[in-house]
């Protein structure tokens, strides 16, 4: 399997949590996790976030405008503290 870069992973933990990555994606994203303490740490931050949405939010879809700004948001953030 390809090694990826925390930046990658941590970009895409939101499709992993969501169940909207391919197989392939899946395997190569948990087993980066699995090895990685601190994408297993922010992976945790993510999931616990997503929990406590879905119990405040009613489980409700985010419009796609919303979700894509967010997106966008996580991969500047995540960029931006790499290269720090």
């Amino acid at each position: 399997m390809e090694d990826l870069d925390c930046s990658a992973v941590l970009a895409d933990v939101w499709l992993l949590l969501d169940n909207e990555c391919d197989q392939d994606a899946k395997a190569r994203l948990e087993e980066h996790i699995n090895r990685c303490s601190p994408c297993i740490e922010a992976y945790g931050l993510e999931e616990k976030l997503k929990s406590l949405l879905n119990r405040k939010c009613g489980g409700e879809r985010a419009p796609d405008s919303l979700r894509a700004r967010l997106t966008v948001e996580i991969r500047t953030s995540f960029t931006s503290v790499e290269t720090d």
